[in-house]
């Protein structure tokens, strides 16, 4: 009979473990309550009606929406914008799935806010210019945002308008798909959600000829923007002056970086060229003026959502081999991404987010 003297060590290695998952339980709990606590008070240092929050394109394919709820109560932020590919448990048109209140109750059990959902599900049109596709559009849009986006709460509706047509769009297509937006917002307005077009390198709304045309011809009554801090100095233009111009239009910031080079372009950066290497920064990049657009949005007293809008960790973008943590685990790479930009913040802006744990 032999005796196996490494059983009691593993009997209090699984002790020790178990011990450990629950002080990390208990510690998230007590971060989500601090950041419940936080949320109710501001995090903005100067101006605390400007709430803070993540759309879901940093997490890409890591862990579920439910997961990503949680963690980012976890980490201080108070609200969520998720693309539609996220959400087609709750919200489904193709196979006929619209459950608002089963992701309601995810999100109010986080202690977070359902911001909105971006459009673009399968099966929506997202064409505002083709003539043909634009009745589809109208209709598509106002089922979403009566049906799904109302009983979740959302106040506004971030919304691309499709690809860029060929050339670049004329001035008949921007005011056409102006046209199309009214019609749109004039209709979800009537369920408290304001439609809010997303300036786009890559779609119509991408330069700022472009920009100009379509809120020169929309009404001020039934469309906003959600402006990109990125896409707008990769579109040419600069963040805080039309920050500044369009504020009372302004529903929320989208907060993505870029490179110090691409400041003033002439011409944005391909898609060819995106994909070759990230064309995107987190926060810090260079391209961004953040302290500026900071001043803005404090001195005027912007009521609304600033949102991270970063892509997730990819293979050849810029620090991603410098990235602590275990180098082949996509979850600490994302959590990574998720303190670099949270860090910034805190350090550089002064908002009362908590160290990422």
């Amino acid at each position: 009979m032999s005796i196996d003297f490494r059983a009691p060590l593993r009997r209090d290695i699984l002790k020790s473990g178990l011990a450990v998952g629950g002080l990390i339980a208990a510690a998230n709990l007590v971060r989500t309550k601090a950041a419940i606590a936080a949320t109710a008070s501001g995090l903005d240092p100067v101006d605390l009606d400007i709430r803070f929050g993540t759309t879901s394109s940093i997490w890409g394919r890591t862990h579920s929406t439910e997961f990503w709820i949680r963690r980012v109560g976890e980490l201080g932020l108070q609200g969520i914008e998720p693309y539609p590919q996220t959400t087609t448990k709750w919200y489904d048109i193709k196979n006929n799935v619209c459950d608002p209140k089963g992701l309601k109750k995810l999100f109010d059990a986080a202690g977070i806010t359902f911001i909105d959902c971006s459009n673009g599900a399968a099966g929506q049109s997202t064409n505002f210019i083709d003539p043909d596709a634009i009745p589809k559009t109208i209709s598509d849009h106002v089922a979403m945002a009566r049906d799904f986006l109302a009983p979740l709460g959302a106040d506004h509706w971030k919304c691309n308008m499709g690809r860029r047509p060929d050339g670049g769009p004329t001035d008949d297509q921007l005011k056409r798909l102006a046209d199309t937006a009214n019609k749109i917002g004039e209709q979800t307005i009537k369920y408290g959600v304001r439609l809010a077009l997303h300036p786009h390198i890559w779609g119509p709304m991408e330069r700022e000829h472009d920009v100009r045309t379509v809120m020169a011809n929309t009404d001020p009554r039934y469309v906003w923007m959600t402006l990109d801090t990125g896409h707008n100095v990769l579109g040419g233009m600069v963040p805080q002056d039309i920050i500044s111009e369009y504020f009372p239009r302004i529903a929320e910031i989208h907060l993505k970086d870029t490179y110090a080079k691409y400041r003033g372009n002439r011409s944005t950066p391909t898609q060819e060229q995106h994909k070759i290497a990230s064309v995107y920064h987190n926060l810090g990049g260079g391209g961004v003026d953040f302290p500026a657009v900071f001043k803005v949005l404090r001195e005027k007293h912007f009521k609304g959502w600033a949102i991270f809008d970063v892509d997730g960790p990819r293979q050849g973008d810029d620090g991603y081999d410098a990235l602590g943590g275990d180098q082949t685990n996509e979850d600490l790479r994302v959590d990574d991404y998720f303190a670099i930009n949270i860090n910034y913040l805190r350090d550089v802006l002064g908002v009362r987010l908590p160290p990422p744990g």
